[in-house]
């Protein structure tokens, strides 16, 4: 994930830069913390990596996670529904889940999410509010949106999270996913209040991005 503040505002599954051999670390370790506290539906363990491959537990996550669509698009399962009949007492090899066992999860290409807010990056991205005066979003395949309340004419609120909708894009290779986002954030009219899309266009274009080679000091080092 690409972080600001240690807040995710770009994620992108699976990670691009992390060997095979830190990522089967990973699973063996998120799977003994699990195993050992009997933790039976959807979770998210969350690790660092250093430039050295050295493995850093941060937290366990009982919940689905606001990223949890790159999950959902690379792998094809729908988290929010399994979740739902694991705890309604349905098991994972169950007709209504259909996941036999380990070999029946891959995953293919690479998915990107970005999170447009209502922040001024121009202004150390103060959060800004008002009324939507216009609104059109991104479509087309291999994009997906997850919105909350807005709508021509919303209002939004001072008070509360200033992220307006998720916009999620799926593609046969990392540059062909940040092509599609790239696409997908230029067809995006808002107006009424300041957003952060030009900011994200920066961030998913710039040449370290777009090979991969980004860690989740990105943006902290990269002040353009």
């Amino acid at each position: 994930s690409v972080q600001r503040r240690h807040q995710k505002v770009v994620e992108v599954a699976p990670s691009f830069n992390v060997s095979q051999k830190v990522k089967d670390q990973l699973y063996k370790y998120a799977i003994a913390i699990t195993k050992e506290v009997s933790y039976n539906n959807i979770g998210t363990v969350e690790f660092l990596v250093d430039k050295e491959d050295h493995v850093f537990f941060i937290e366990v996550n009982p919940r689905i996670q606001v990223e949890h669509t790159v999950t959902e698009m690379v792998t094809g399962i729908d988290l929010v529904k399994t979740q739902i009949f694991i705890a309604a007492g349905y098991k994972l090899a169950d007709e209504q889940i259909k996941i036999y066992g380990q070999e029946s999860l891959a995953t293919y290409g690479y998915a990107m999410q970005c999170r447009l807010t209502t922040e001024d990056p121009s202004n150390d991205f103060t959060p800004d509010y008002g009324k939507i005066t216009t609104y059109r979003s991104a479509a087309g395949m291999g994009i997906r949106l997850d919105a909350g309340n807005i709508y021509l004419g919303y209002k939004v609120s001072p008070f509360f999270d200033s992220m307006l909708v998720k916009v999620s894009s799926h593609g046969r290779t990392l540059d062909g996913a940040v092509r599609k986002m790239s696409r997908a954030l230029k067809e995006f009219r808002i107006r009424g209040v300041k957003t952060n899309i030009h900011f994200l266009q920066n961030v998913i274009t710039h040449p370290v991005f777009r090979n991969g080679a980004v860690t989740v000091n990105f943006i902290q080092n990269t002040p353009e």
